[in-house]
């Protein structure tokens, strides 16, 4: 099969995906748009009234990262911001927001302001892919946070009681420090010395702003990754490219000169595609557990021994 898409002509019928993908797409954006402006509770905007609070908020940068979750929601609403889509659903009871809010630091801020100000969750987890920088750290295996560190040595300390006999008892998980930078993280040279140098397990380019963000708001907060790359993972070239477009039609443009580039490219976007997938369903099922540990239903009490704050450190 991957030798025939990498023909000359079924790399035509790649094309012909792409640019009905990029459709596709565009149509659905004209019809969240719609569905947000009749979604609106009128009575609740000629009175003022302080916009429902839900159970759990997720921050996202892409779709494709919180497809998985979105699957297991029922009653999903979706709303597009100017900077993010918001999609609102149930899951076991919990009331459940999630922001795909774009890549990078500043997305992520701008998505977890809009996620407070519109939804005032209890909870917010910063959650998607990241690249290991710990060898011990395999692909499809999942992080959560202690503490997040920035490029430039701060430290946003993350209260949380999980036991050891919990962690050791869940194969895969690891408990430790998340490095967010503002760029994607190739090479694995670069991994080994950013992982030694931040003691990090892993890096990612969004947690840090999300967890500011909260910690400004004194809002609970976590963050919860899954292994996209391991160490010795190199990542292709093109995937920064993509990673810097803004609009699904720059995203095309960048593929579309990707391919024109190296066509062997497609087989790279297939397998990182099919390999995202497969994340996003592993991740989903472990996050649908942790909010239904951190929610009980009826009182909404939290369930979590974590703290009201996130300290920030200078390191």
């Amino acid at each position: 099969m991957i030798h025939e898409i990498l023909a000359s002509e079924s790399a035509t019928l790649v094309w012909q995906a792409i640019l009905r993908n990029w459709l596709q797409q565009q149509a659905k954006a004209k019809l969240y748009a719609a569905a947000s402006g009749a979604s609106r509770d009128p009575a609740a905007a000629e009175t003022g009234a302080a916009p429902a609070q839900c159970d759990v908020g997720l921050v996202f940068a892409l779709g494709i990262e919180q497809g998985g979750l979105e699957d297991l929601l029922g009653g999903v609403v979706v709303t597009q911001g100017t900077d993010f889509i918001a999609r609102q659903g149930s899951l076991k009871g919990r009331n459940v927001v999630l922001i795909e809010a774009g890549v990078g630091p500043l997305a992520a801020a701008r998505g977890t302001q809009a996620l407070l100000a519109g939804h005032r969750p209890s909870w917010v987890i910063s959650a998607g892919f990241s690249g290991a920088l710990d060898p011990r750290l395999k692909r499809g295996e999942i992080i959560m946070a202690d503490s997040i560190a920035d490029g430039d040595g701060h430290r946003l300390s993350i209260d949380f009681k999980i036991s050891p006999e919990a962690v050791a008892a869940t194969p895969g998980l690891h408990v430790g420090r998340l490095l967010t930078v503002d760029r994607i993280v190739r090479l694995p040279a670069e991994k080994r010395e950013l992982g030694q140098r931040h003691e990090a397990l892993a890096v990612d380019m969004e947690s840090w702003a999300v967890g500011e963000v909260c910690r400004q708001a004194k809002t609970r907060f976590m963050a919860v990754r899954i292994v996209s790359d391991a160490v010795d993972d190199e990542l292709p070239a093109d995937i920064e490219r993509l990673a810097k477009q803004k609009t699904p039609a720059a995203r095309l443009g960048a593929a579309a000169g990707a391919i024109f580039r190296r066509p062997a490219s497609i087989k790279d976007m297939l397998k990182l595609k099919e390999d995202a997938l497969v994340a996003s369903d592993k991740l989903a099922k472990f996050l649908s557990g942790v909010i239904v540990q951190l929610v009980e239903v009826g009182n909404r009490k939290p369930e979590s021994q974590a703290t009201d704050e996130t300290r920030i450190e200078h390191g």
